[in-house]
């Protein structure tokens, strides 16, 4: 199957990283018609060879004039119209520089293979999990059907017409006045015999079919649900949804009171009529405890947290609470016979911490049906910490710093199963969690959380930061790139963790996936005058969620680049292509630009604003500060040295869209006496960069922007330079 018909056939959200490929420079139009001829080119070839490239872009506009006739022979105007459009956008693109377009279609295809192997490798994955979670719904229904047959074979037996000692004859009676008993030869003792075997034989292989499934549920498939939620909790993949687990420990709960209620109907068929060796007196307390010891163990597993503790004011960021401010937690108990018998107490740190806390507010809920989908919960909303206090109104000083100790809160209950008299002890656990006492050490809490979680699945190990473990950068880059997916739309791309790798390991690591990143790295700094890599992250996080959400949407931000490397991607690019990045020198998150320029000797030459940050941001947004941005020197015109956004991208078509619209008539100075027709004069903020005339070049700009505008026409962006040497 050809490539393009591999991609059409993904999901939406592969379809979406396809779409980004693609622009008005090389529009999916063409990738769509002339799918077949682009696959069956070598245009990594192409792209090496400039005779080869000017034959390739001729072909290309053969190919689509040939669409254009068959579009003509049916009669479409509109697809007519839109080919004659996209052959004239490739002529005036490419004409003087068919080696650009082998460039482009040949890394299209190449990023278009990656998606395909990402959604191969994914949905490999989730396939192999289908056919499990399928498995396991056939064992279920399978252990329902044979529960279903098993009490109907009971039923037929109950409603036999066996001869109780009343209809018994006299001869037939014992002498010695004992309970019913007849020769065991006879033949309706042989029948009974046989279908009490039968019976007790089915249900043995029932329970022993359970137990199972029950290893199955709870030793397999809530630890792996256990992990799922840690994963969703630090902004992984948010498939932690609770209700098909809930379906398993529900059906396999039934079955098993089902089971009870046929092993006491086997009772009564023995109180009816016994004899020697009768299998079912022989077998029932047996069957009884262990069906008994199956539902004790699924139901002292069946109580969950579904929601972990997190702050109301920052759902995103769970598992990291503050003093005296409320929190949501909400349990989840796998069964729906039990509505308003289980009180749930919440209790803090039952096993051994670091600071004490008391809970203030209401530590007890009563668990009821949920109307919106049946489950069991009890959630509490109006829940508080409160730190105890020591002699000396001290309080307790620990080994840890705050954002470094460990807390949790676990939740018990007991349950009574009628006619058994059981009482049975539930208990569940959070995942351990940070108090902090100002917000301002959120950010140190959620990578205490994020390191914690990425490392370990061990709920219990409070003490985990007195010797935290190492990080794979292959662990750490995931979840590096979750913190972005899951406040904004796009993840770090393999150039950003690049980068992030060389800052964190070394250049001389080479990226390597097992390279260790230890705790202090990561979240402390090596000296008063370095800040911690995580802060620098958060800050950045926190610049894109105020001011950059957009840009950061549709792909404009480069982000994490090196200089290095960003010298390395502008050195051959136009003279104006700029991209943007962030900053390494300030904590709190700030951007910056650079652009190239080529000197008289065609030596590239590199430019770089100062960093914008928050408050700079706040007063004009980043697009209207590209859009009006100025070089000035003494005794020159300023100039807008932005051209094109890397790659190619026109500056006005990357950031048209977030220009600011023309504001209404401005409000006149004197409403009572002046003219209606004069106002205020408009004014407007724009960024000016004033430097030494030695620093700009001849060639920046040489021109207006009407001459720059015309000579576009005939030139392509690229030569521009060069003509302009000629004409002065």
């Amino acid at each position: 199957m050809a490539q393009w018909d591999q991609l059409k056939m993904l999901d939406c959200k592969y379809l979406e990283q396809v779409d980004q490929l693609y622009d008005d420079s090389f529009p999916m139009d063409i990738r769509q018609y002339l799918s077949k001829w682009i696959e069956s080119i070598d245009w990594d070839t192409v792209a090496y060879q400039d005779s080869l490239a000017t034959v390739r872009f001729h072909d290309l506009l053969t190919q689509l004039d040939d669409q254009h006739g068959r579009f003509a022979l049916n009669n479409n105007f509109l697809l007519q119209h839109n080919i004659r459009k996209i052959k004239r956008n490739l002529q005036d693109r490419f004409q003087e520089d068919p080696v650009h377009m082998a460039m482009v279609i040949s890394r299209n295809l190449k990023e278009e293979k990656k998606i395909l192997e990402n959604a191969k490798n994914t949905k490999g994955a989730v396939s192999a999990m289908v056919v499990e979670k399928q498995k396991l719904d056939n064992k279920v229904k399978d252990m329902k059907d044979r529960v279903q047959v098993n009490a109907h074979g009971i039923t037929n037996d109950a409603h036999e017409d066996v001869p109780g000692p009343e209809d018994q004859t006299p001869g037939e009676r014992p002498a010695d006045g004992t309970r019913g008993s007849v020769n065991p030869v006879g033949g309706l003792t042989v029948c009974l015999c046989a279908g009490g075997q039968e019976a007790v034989g089915q249900l043995n292989d029932l329970l022993t079919a359970t137990q199972a499934l029950l290893a199955d549920l709870i030793s397999e498939e809530l630890p792996e649900w256990r992990q799922r939620q840690q994963i969703a909790c630090i902004g992984g993949p948010p498939n932690a949804c609770v209700d098909q687990l809930q379906s398993w420990f529900t059906s396999a709960a039934e079955s098993l009171q089902q089971v009870r209620q046929h092993l006491k109907k086997l009772q009564e068929l023995e109180q009816k009529f016994t004899y020697d060796d009768d299998p079912i007196a022989q077998k029932k307390a047996y069957l009884e405890a262990r069906a008994l010891d199956l539902l004790k163990d699924l139901l002292s597993n069946s109580l969950v947290v579904e929601r972990q503790p997190c702050m109301p004011t920052h759902p995103q960021r769970p598992l990291v609470l503050k003093t005296g401010v409320q929190f949501t937690v909400n349990f989840l108990v796998k069964l729906q016979e039990f509505n308003y018998q289980l009180k749930v107490k919440a209790l803090f740190d039952k096993y051994d911490a670091f600071r004490k806390f008391n809970i203030l507010g209401t530590n007890t809920k009563i668990m009821n049906m949920e109307e919106s989908n049946g489950s069991l919960a009890a959630e509490f909303r109006h829940l508080q910490l409160k730190e105890q206090k020591v002699a000396g109104n001290r309080t307790n000083e620990g080994p840890l710093i705050v954002t470094e100790e460990l807390h949790s809160l676990s939740f018990e209950s007991e349950l009574q199963l009628n006619q058994s008299g059981l009482n049975i002890k539930l208990e569940a656990i959070s995942l351990p969690v940070v108090v902090i006492s100002n917000v301002c050490q959120l950010p140190s809490g959620w990578a205490s959380i994020l390191w914690y979680n990425m490392l370990t699945t061990e709920p219990k190990n409070l003490k985990f930061f007195l010797k935290p473990p190492l990080a794979k950068w292959s662990q750490l880059s995931e979840v590096l790139s979750w913190q972005f997916s899951a406040v904004t739309q796009r993840g770090l791309n393999q150039e950003q963790l690049s980068m992030l790798a060389d800052k964190l390991l070394g250049a001389k690591a080479k990226r390597n996936p097992e390279g260790q990143i230890p705790w202090i790295k990561f979240c402390k700094s090596a000296n008063e005058k370095a800040f911690p890599f995580w802060l620098w992250i958060e800050g950045i996080l926190d610049l894109i969620k105020r001011h950059l959400l957009s840009l950061w949407n549709d792909g404009s931000i480069t982000g994490f680049l090196s200089k290095e490397r960003e010298k390395a991607l502008l050195s051959d690019k136009c003279p104006g292509t700029f991209l943007l990045r962030f900053s390494e020198s300030s904590r709190d998150g700030a951007i910056t630009f650079t652009w190239v320029e080529h000197d008289v000797h065609d030596k590239p030459l590199f430019h770089s604003v100062e960093p914008y940050t928050k408050k700079e941001l706040s007063a004009v947004s980043l697009a209207d500060i590209i859009r009006t941005y100025k070089v000035m020197a003494v005794e020159n015109i300023p100039e807008n040295p932005l051209r094109f956004l890397f790659p190619d991208i026109p500056k006005d078509k990357a950031f048209g869209k977030y220009y600011p619209k023309p504001s209404e008539t401005p409000e006149p100075m004197d409403v009572e006496n002046g003219p209606k027709e004069y106002g205020y004069m408009k004014t407007e903020l724009i960024s000016v960069s004033e430097v030494h005339p030695s620093r700009l070049q001849d060639k920046m700009m040489p021109m207006s922007p009407d001459d720059f505008k015309e000579l576009s026409q005939y030139v392509s962006p690229r030569d521009i330079d060069a003509v302009v040497r000629i004409r002065f």
